[in-house]
């Protein structure tokens, strides 16, 4: 089955999607996230696929929730139909890394959705933002906490109340994203961090991932032992003797996800 909100390559162990509703701005509607959802499933699914790409278009990475589908909706619906409940459970639930690709306008939904990702790569057009409290509403898909972990109370508060938009190279100073390049290498940028981490052991991979987002729920005395667990862990597996056993040769490692 093919995808109407979106555009789906799979190239070098690494698949690209990239969102896809242009005279919308990649507004998330409830269509385009089921198709999301359903995407990053499949490539978590494909052994070929060992790290996923998620981007838009230079104008927009994705400008906020569908307002026009949402604005009528009651809160017995929201309330319970779980809105973006669901949808969101099922990216967090993707084990494989995901490195974002933003480009233009990241706001609401958009900067939730890049916020969700595990590495944020900010073209120096991208602008980032949770303008939620102009609409009468909260951010309702992680908005208010992950935010704040990121860029800590201050700023988080700031952009929350005021809907103030962050640009690219505020959003590095202050930890939203990784880096920022020029925006006509911003996808090529996230296609080679994605092509690096393919190189690693998936096992690792994941390891890493999980350990990574543990810190951001657990107590930090519980965070390292939770760490400390998947190092001694990791010695179990072939692709630890493999690649210690590369390090001394001095040669590179061959993993195979064992």
């Amino acid at each position: 089955m093919g995808y109407q909100n979106l555009n789906v390559e799979v190239a070098d162990h690494v698949a690209l999607i990239r969102l896809d509703r242009p005279d919308a701005m990649n507004a998330l509607s409830a269509d385009l996230l089921e198709e999301l959802v359903r995407a990053l499933g499949k490539a978590q699914a494909d052994d070929k696929v060992r790290c996923i790409v998620l981007t838009g278009s230079d104008k927009a990475f994705a400008a906020g929730a569908d307002i026009a589908e949402m604005a009528e909706t009651s809160f017995a619906e929201a309330f319970m139909g779980d809105l973006f409940g669901q949808q969101a459970d099922a990216i967090l639930r993707i084990r494989k890394p995901i490195v974002a690709a933003v480009a233009g306008y990241a706001l609401g939904g958009g900067c939730e959705l890049a916020m969700m990702c595990d590495i944020v790569i900010a073209a120096d057009t991208a602008k980032f933002g949770q303008p939620e409290i102009n609409l009468g509403i909260v951010a309702g898909m992680g908005g208010t906490q992950r935010l704040t972990r990121a860029v800590g109370k201050a700023k988080a508060m700031d952009m929350h109340l005021t809907g103030r938009f962050m640009s690219a190279e505020e959003a590095e100073r202050s930890g939203l994203v990784s880096r920022v390049v020029p925006a006509k290498k911003v996808v090529d940028e996230a296609l080679a961090a994605a092509a690096k981490i393919a190189e690693k052991s998936m096992v690792t991979a994941t390891a890493v991932k999980e350990a990574v987002n543990a810190s951001q729920e657990m107590p930090l005395a519980q965070g390292l032992l939770f760490e400390r667990r998947l190092f001694h862990a990791l010695f179990a597996t072939e692709d630890q003797a493999e690649g210690m056993s590369a390090f001394v040769d001095k040669r590179e490692a061959q993993f195979r996800d064992r």
